[in-house]
């Protein structure tokens, strides 16, 4: 099944699309920049087009494309192969599969004894059972771009010289040949079927996006069965269905993207008809840019979220063996918590030396520190002396004093880097670039938590400081840290005494700075400051979150600190509840 809606509905709008755009054009190179990706360079009615042809089994498709790829130095053999076949062809016709995820374009190219010869390239679009195909004009398989042999599927073989026939058809309708009434007399039929699966199953080239915009369209629970329908809901549903066909027949598409309630940057779906079930979208006059826009999209978030991932891995990891460390060094202060036992036992001892036998196994002692004189047991080692004794106990009570000493200061060590590592962690969750992935990468190898990638020796880059710039309702400018290499500069270097810098009180989250003009900062300004420190820290979705404020002169960064890491005083604290939208409306560096 293919992933996302790239139904038949979609191909008919994209055909439509491409017969105006790329027939009669020619083929002047072909690239294959990804293992399953091909990109075919046109020259057609006065453009220089891209055409794109993806058999990703996560994202198949095909589309015109602005966006260059770096291509392999040495060719694949099946971009040679399409290189040999189709350099200088010309597309003469594009088909359409009856609502199928099937494309077929046609190209005359010269043979090399000078023949026009006909060839189609095939993609169909079948999730992780995409292919392109390159046949020849006696309908035999030149070759593919993946080999399909019996040992993979015995119904039907993809594999050069065999025949290339199309997958077995589906038991459905045409959306062109509907007769809505008499399909919903049908559904009747089916009572016990939920009508959104009903229309998935029995209409070509719906995908379940479309079918659910019909119940929408129709008011119905897409998941309720057809049974539990009334007569007159199933009739809006025949009006939905007459309306949804009538805009396939005549091609009245409206392509649009629905993006995420969260972020105008993360897609969810796309379509070819206007989705009205959903608020957020965007809608285009071209299906191409709309597919390139998607995937283009689509693949950023999947490329930061990889790159995330290993540094994520990296950092739990870390966090796995600090907290690990706290545990034992807690479970060494619990030990020689009571040190001051030896002491006490080297005291008594010491005082009642010649009173305790040789070789005594114990020697119960009047404790002159207790208020109620009370007489304590204390064990001995009946083949030492008892100064000895004394003097075993002491060496245990300086031991046990210098272990905890020691152990306090690893402990406090630990939960510093706990912290640190905790703060990075939540840098790296907000962090929605691939440069900003890139600094916190270098900060962990800055620390010794990853080796430093090899690089050709050359020009190093210039380090850039692009913090996130906001402004607020007053007009001051207020400045919050990505990382912790940029809250260090922005709050050690590039701060003046007098401007408010803001943190979420102990929880990890990004430095914020109003910067101050002649005039006293606005509460709504502070306030606004503390929404962007909330918002830009791990308590993003809580209520109630506590900001603290305070001159830039009273934070101060411990000698050895971990970037990011300060201390300060004399400061405030207010209660803010994160709100994106508000978060939005300040930002200026879009």
């Amino acid at each position: 099944m293919c992933n996302l809606p790239f139904d038949g509905v979609v191909v008919k709008c994209l055909l439509n699309e491409l017969s105006d755009t790329i027939i009669g054009g020619r083929i002047e190179k072909i690239y294959q920049p990804e293992q399953d990706e091909i990109i075919i360079n046109l020259r057609s009615k006065g453009q220089n087009l891209k055409l794109l042809l993806s058999a990703n089994a996560s994202y198949p498709r095909i589309h015109l494309t602005e966006h260059v790829k770096e291509n392999p130095s040495n060719p694949p053999v099946f971009c040679m192969l399409l290189r040999k076949h189709l350099s200088g062809g010309k597309i003469t016709e594009i088909e359409f599969h009856d609502f199928e995820r099937i494309i077929s374009i046609h190209i005359e190219s010269i043979s090399e004894l000078g023949d026009i010869t006909p060839k189609k390239l095939i993609i169909e679009i079948m999730g992780k059972h995409s292919n392109i195909i390159l046949v020849n004009s006696e309908n035999k398989i030149i070759d593919s771009i993946k080999h399909v042999d019996s040992d993979i599927s015995r119904v039907r073989e993809v594999m050069p010289a065999r025949p290339y026939t199309f997958p077995p058809k589906q038991d459905k309708i045409s959306p062109q040949l509907l007769d809505a009434s008499h399909f919903i007399e049908q559904a009747k039929n089916h009572g016990n079927v939920c009508i959104s699966n009903y229309l998935l199953k029995n209409i070509k080239g719906f995908s379940p996006l479309l079918c659910e915009e019909i119940c929408f369209r129709a008011g119905i629970d897409g998941k309720a069965t057809i049974s539990s329908i009334s007569d007159d809901i199933l009739l809006s549903l025949k009006h939905v269905l007459e309306e949804i066909i009538s805009i396939i027949t005549n091609s009245e598409f409206s392509p649009c993207i629905i993006w995420s309630s969260e972020s105008r940057e993360k897609p969810l779906d796309f379509h070819a008809i206007k989705m009205s079930q959903y608020e957020t979208m965007d809608f285009f006059k071209s299906i191409s840019i709309l597919l390139d826009s998607f995937y283009t999209a689509r693949d950023n978030i999947n490329r930061l979220n990889q790159k995330k991932a290993d540094l994520v891995k990296v950092l739990n990891n870390s966090i796995a063996r600090c907290n690990k460390k706290i545990s034992i060094h807690q479970d060494k202060l619990r030990e020689v918590a009571n040190r001051d036992k030896y002491k006490l036992y080297g005291e008594l001892i010491t005082a009642n030396i010649y009173c305790i036998p040789k070789n005594s196994k114990k020697a119960t002692l009047l404790n002159y520190y207790s208020e109620n004189n009370e007489y304590i047991v204390v064990p001995l080692d009946e083949n030492l002396l008892p100064q000895d004794n004394a003097q075993r106990y002491f060496k245990k009570y300086t031991k046990a004093k210098t272990a905890s000493i020691y152990t306090q200061e690893q402990l406090k060590e630990a939960f510093n880097e706990l912290e640190y590592l905790e703060s990075v962690l939540q840098s790296l969750d907000t962090a929605d670039s691939l440069k900003d992935i890139e600094e916190i990468r270098q900060e962990l190898v800055d620390g010794g938590y990853l080796k430093s990638r090899r690089k050709k020796p050359g020009r190093k880059k210039s380090e850039t400081f692009q913090p996130h710039v906001y402004k607020s309702s007053d007009g001051l400018y207020i400045y919050v840290g990505k990382n912790n290499a940029q809250n260090d500069i922005l709050t050690l270097k590039l701060s003046s005494s007098n401007d408010i810098w803001l943190h979420t009180k102990n929880i990890p989250g990004s430095h914020v700075i109003i910067k101050k003009g002649k005039d006293d900062i606005p509460d709504s300004t502070l306030f606004q400051a503390a929404l962007l420190a909330a918002y830009h820290s791990k308590a993003r979705n809580s209520s109630h979150v506590e900001v603290d404020y305070t001159q830039v002169r009273n934070v101060k960064k411990p000698s050895g600190a971990k970037p990011g890491m300060v201390i300060y005083n004399n400061y405030k604290t207010i209660v803010v509840t994160p709100d994106e939208n508000m978060v939005n409306n300040l930002k200026i560096d879009k």
